[in-house]
């Protein structure tokens, strides 16, 4: 009760809880489709729509997913076309992400330590307005589950087969792909750019092992997302730790437990 009663820690939990349910419905989908990798390709590249909204002056999460949906557009096109060279066309994508919010950022007058936070994550210093934004874009994620969640159910275990039932697949995949980069933007004020695969990784694949149907392992993500949010704020409260680093770790312990016993 003592760190509820400081109002940026209330904002931090609110904040937990948003980005839980985003890593539920959409990790969940990046597990199953082994699409850990573009997302990866996303979350860096999504750096220089920041380095330019810096830049221009705008907000650097308007400008993070303006650009990372391109991004993700671009990789979902590149990757239709010629799935065996997707590896390298992710890397130069990741890379030239990087180096254009890093020119941007030397363009930039002033010193922006801001930017460090959307690196390494600062969910404690979230606002109101990242907290509306998180909420629409959960609002968004939920809505494309239940309107699709037969469509992406037979897109994700088979799309061949899928496509024979009139399922429009490459559609649902640019969309999938829009909504990955939008979900790695709204976690980014978590855990940062650097550590936002893992949040969007782990909780799902631990989720799996224990779901019989993809609505089950998204709800379980999502509450294993919270407890692992909840759990890293605690443990960066009373050991003044980076928060970001501290709800990483605790995932990443429970992953290994996890594997450990289930090997075991």
């Amino acid at each position: 009760m003592e760190i509820l009663s400081f109002s940026f820690m209330q904002n931090a939990l609110v904040a937990g809880i948003l980005v839980s349910i985003a890593c539920g419905v959409i990790g969940s989908l990046i597990v199953i489709n082994k699409m850990t990798f573009i997302a990866g390709g996303v979350a860096h590249g999504a750096y220089g729509g920041i380095g330019i909204a810096f830049f221009l002056g705008a907000s650097p999460l308007l400008g993070a997913a303006g650009f990372a949906v391109a991004i993700g557009l671009l990789i979902a096109f590149i990757s239709g076309q010629n799935r065996d060279r997707i590896d390298s066309v992710i890397g130069a994508i990741w890379a030239f992400g990087m180096a254009v919010g890093i020119i941007f950022v030397d363009l930039s007058p002033g010193y922006n330590a801001d930017l460090m936070s959307y690196l390494f994550g600062s969910i404690l210093a979230v606002s109101v307005e990242d907290l509306i934004f998180m909420g629409i874009l959960d609002a968004i994620f939920i809505a494309f589950a239940l309107l699709f969640y037969t469509q992406i159910c037979a897109f994700c275990f088979d799309s061949e087969f899928a496509k024979l039932r009139g399922v429009n697949v490459n559609f649902l995949y640019y969309l999938m792909s829009a909504l990955i980069a939008l979900c790695v933007v709204s976690t980014i004020r978590v855990v940062g750019l650097i550590l936002v695969i893992a949040l969007l990784s782990i909780p799902p694949y631990i989720a799996e092992k224990f779901s019989p149907n993809l609505a089950t392992m998204m709800l379980l993500s999502a509450i294993l997302s919270a407890l692992f949010i909840i759990c890293g704020l605690m443990l960066s409260y009373y050991f003044d730790l980076t928060s970001g680093a501290a709800i990483i770790a605790v995932a990443t312990v429970v992953f290994f437990v996890v594997e450990f016993c289930k090997r075991g």
